[in-house]
């Protein structure tokens, strides 16, 4: 399945979630789009629900379906709580800890930066945007890469660095400090319904 390329801020509002990480599209129309409008919102089915919120984390984190399934597949095999597991798995990707960094203002910014050769983790180019980064491990913009307008942008607007990650804005380089913990991930996810939805 391929990874969903379409307008994110119609997305956004369908699964009442903010995918670009602004909350701008809820901002203005707080309800899914469609012609009714406010007035269409139906109360879903357990499997709805499920398969709602898979879709919610799946397009927050810009992962193809397969991507998304590999990474559920090896969070099982970890110790700990299978969905928490899953949701760090997400978060230790390359492109999302370029977006947490703040050298990208969204997700899909970041993917871009990554594919295009312009990131290294540990001094080595890296341009897998699924790259899981472990702790310890340092993200770096390439030197050529480090006049870049659109990180210079990011920077400049991004003000929350989040405890898990340091970063120095003179040398547009961080570190994987440490594994997130679950109060540090997306609230608005409730992992446990994409657990039963694959459980199924």
């Amino acid at each position: 399945m391929a990874r969903y390329t379409g307008p994110v801020w119609k997305k956004s509002r369908r699964l009442g979630i903010s995918l670009t990480g602004t909350g701008k599209e809820l901002d203005k129309r707080p309800y899914a789009p469609g012609q009714h409008g406010p007035n269409q919102r139906r109360k879903l089915s357990e499997y709805g629900l499920q398969l709602q919120e898979k879709q919610k984390l799946r397009f927050m984190y810009g992962v193809n379906e397969r991507q998304f399934v590999t990474l559920f597949e090896k969070s099982s095999k970890m110790q700990g709580v299978h969905g928490e597991n899953f949701m760090i798995l997400l978060e230790s990707r390359l492109d999302n800890l370029v977006y947490r960094l703040g050298l990208a203002r969204t997700r899909r910014q970041a993917r871009q930066l990554v594919n295009h050769g312009h990131i290294t983790v540990d001094g080595s180019r890296v341009d897998i945007p699924s790259y899981s980064v472990t702790p310890g491990q340092v993200i770096a913009v390439r030197e050529k890469s480090q006049k870049l307008t659109i990180i210079a942008e990011a920077i400049e607007v991004n003000a929350f660095v989040p405890e898990y990650v340091t970063f120095d804005a003179d040398k547009l380089e961080g570190t994987y400090s440490r594994l997130p913990e679950r109060s540090e991930l997306p609230a608005e996810i409730n992992e446990a319904l994409i657990v039963e939805w694959y459980s199924r």
